[in-house]
C-alpha cells in the first residue's frame, strides 16, 4: 500500500470510528488476527483495505456505437481545447483569447462558441501523450494502442469493433459495421492483419452535394428509376432462375440480390439520403462537408452501425498558413460537432454512443515564426488534447493538464488508457485474442508490450 492509499484508508476508518485512526492502530489491527479485524463499529478492516486496493471496476457496458472524429494531420491543442492566454503571443499567436463554457472553470479556444454551450455533454483530456511525431506511426499508435514497428500490424479500433460487434456478433444491418466518411485515412491499413473482415466501408462522395453519391450504393448519374429498370431487365434475362427455382445456389443468389438492392434502393440507401432531414437541422450542422458528415454519422448510428469514422476533409497539418486554416476549419468543427452532440442528446442516443475527437498528435505549442513556416505549428506528440462524450463518459470534466502546452503537468493519458476505456464501455474485453492468420498471440491491447506505457483507465470520467 503506498502512502497516498494508506492515508485515504486512515481517513475512511477515522470517519467511521468517529475519532482519529493512526498508522499504529492500522498495524495493530492488521496483525491482531481474525478477531482483531472486526472493530466495535462492525466494519471489517480487511474489507476496507481490499476495497481501497482493488482495481476500480467499470459499470456495465453502455456504448452500442462509436463516432470517431479523426482530425488527421494533428490539430493544435493550444488554439482549441487547452488555450494558454497567460503564456503570451509566442504561444497563442493570433488566437490569444480563451472563452468560458457552460461549465464553470472550463475555458476553450475563442473559435469554439457552439461547443462552449455544450461543455456539460463532453469531457476534455488535456494530458494525452505518446511523444511520437510521425504521421503514420502516431496515427497507428492512436488508433490501435500498439507501438509501431513490431512484427504484427494490428487492426484499428474501428476494425476491432467490426469484428466483435459486426456480423459474427449478430449484426443484421444492411450497411457494413465499420463505415468511414468519406475517404480512408490512408496513413496505415485500418484493417491490419484482420484483412477483409476489418476493412471499412468508405463512402466516397460528398454529403454536402445535392446528391450524396455513396460508392456502390448511389451511382453517379443514375436515377432510382433507371436502377429499377435495370433490375427488371436483369430478372427478365435470368431464365436459369425461372427454370431452377428450387436449386440451393439459385436461392443463395436470390438472397444476395435482395440484400444488394435493399442497400441500393431500399432502407440502406435511405440512411445516406439527407434530403429526408429537415432543412433547419441540416443548417444547424453547417452546410459544409464536415457538418453533413456529422449528420450522416448520426443517421448511421441511429440505424445500428457500430463504428463510424469521420476523417476530417482537408486535414490539420498546419506547418504554414496555420492561423488562416484555423480560422476557416475551427468554426466548421465547432458547429458540426456541437450539433452532433445536441442532436444525439435530443434523440436519446448520446447515452449509448461514444463520440471521441482528436488527431494523431497536437501541434507545437510555440509558434514557429521562422521561414518557411512564418507563423506555423509543427508536429507535437508530447502532450495534446482529446474530446470524449457519451456512451458512459461523463460531461463537464477535464482530465489532466499541461504546463504551457509543452509537457504533461498532471495525470498522463496514453493511447492504451483511452482506447481501453472505450473498449470497456462497449463491453469488449481488451485481453481477448484477435484471430491472427498465422496464429500469433495478438490481444486487442497489450500493456506488457515492450515500450508500452499506461497510467490506467479513465475511471475519473466514467
Amino acid at each position: 500500500m503506498n502512502k497516498q492509499s494508506e492515508q485515504r484508508l486512515l481517513e475512511k476508518l477515522a470517519a467511521m470510528r468517529g475519532q482519529p485512526f493512526s498508522r499504529r492502530d492500522l498495524l495493530r489491527y492488521s496483525i491482531a488476527g481474525t478477531a482483531g479485524l472486526m472493530l466495535a463499529d462492525k466494519f471489517s478492516l480487511y474489507a476496507m483495505a481490499a476495497e481501497e486496493l482493488a482495481p476500480k471496476k467499470l459499470r456495465m457496458p453502455t456504448a452500442k456505437s462509436v463516432i470517431q472524429v479523426f482530425l488527421w494531420g494533428g490539430m493544435s491543442h493550444i488554439d482549441t481545447w487547452d488555450p494558454k492566454p497567460e503564456a503570451g503571443s509566442d504561444y497563442m499567436g493570433q488566437l490569444a483569447t480563451a472563452i468560458p463554457t457552460n461549465v464553470s472553470g472550463i475555458r476553450i479556444g475563442e473559435l469554439f462558441p457552439e461547443l462552449a454551450k455544450q461543455a456539460d455533454k463532453f469531457s476534455l483530456i488535456r494530458s494525452m501523450t505518446h511523444r511520437n511525431n510521425g504521421h503514420e506511426t502516431a496515427a497507428y499508435l492512436m488508433q490501435t494502442g500498439h507501438l509501431p514497428g513490431e512484427r504484427l500490424a494490428y487492426p484499428s479500433i474501428g476494425a476491432v469493433f467490426a469484428y466483435y460487434k459486426g456480423y459474427q456478433a449478430g449484426y443484421k444491418g444492411l450497411i457494413p459495421p465499420y463505415v468511414v466518411l468519406t475517404q480512408p485515412q490512408g496513413r496505415f491499413s485500418e484493417a491490419g492483419f484482420l484483412g477483409i473482415k476489418g476493412k471499412p466501408f468508405a463512402t466516397g462522395g460528398d454529403p454536402n452535394a445535392s446528391r450524396f453519391e455513396v460508392e456502390g450504393v448511389v451511382a453517379k448519374g443514375i436515377t432510382d428509376e433507371r436502377q429499377k429498370a435495370r433490375r427488371t431487365l436483369l430478372n427478365d434475362l435470368n431464365t436459369l432462375r425461372s427454370t431452377m427455382p428450387d436449386h440451393p445456389q439459385m436461392a443463395l443468389s436470390q438472397d444476395s440480390e435482395e440484400q444488394a438492392y435493399s442497400l441500393i434502393l431500399g432502407k440502406g440507401k435511405d440512411v445516406f439520403d439527407l434530403s429526408l432531414e429537415k432543412s433547419e437541422l441540416r443548417d444547424r450542422y453547417g452546410r459544409h462537408t464536415f457538418g453533413q458528415d456529422c449528420l450522416v454519422a448520426r443517421r448511421l448510428v441511429e440505424s445500428g452501425v457500430p463504428y463510424v469514422t469521420i476523417n476530417y476533409p482537408g486535414g490539420w497539418d498546419t506547418h504554414s498558413n496555420h492561423f488562416a486554416t484555423m480560422r476557416k476549419q475551427c468554426p466548421q468543427l465547432d458547429r458540426g460537432l456541437a450539433a452532433l452532440l445536441q442532436d444525439l442528446s435530443d434523440r436519446g442516443l448520446l447515452e449509448s454512443t461514444i463520440v471521441w475527437c482528436c488527431g494523431e498528435f497536437g501541434r507545437s505549442p510555440k509558434v514557429d515564426w521562422q521561414p518557411p513556416w512564418n507563423g506555423g505549428r509543427n508536429h507535437y506528440g508530447n502532450v495534446f488534447s482529446v474530446l470524449v462524450a457519451g456512451g458512459g463518459f461523463k460531461g463537464g470534466c477535464v482530465v489532466g493538464s499541461s504546463d504551457k502546452g509543452e509537457e504533461v503537468k498532471e495525470r498522463p493519458v496514453y493511447p492504451i488508457d483511452l482506447l481501453g476505456t472505450i473498449y470497456d464501455l462497449a463491453g469488449i474485453d481488451t485481453q481477448s485474442k484477435l484471430p491472427h492468420p498465422e496464429g500469433f498471440n495478438a490481444p486487442i491491447l497489450n500493456p506488457d508490450e515492450k515500450g508500452a506505457k499506461t497510467a490506467g483507465r479513465l475511471t475519473e470520467i466514467i
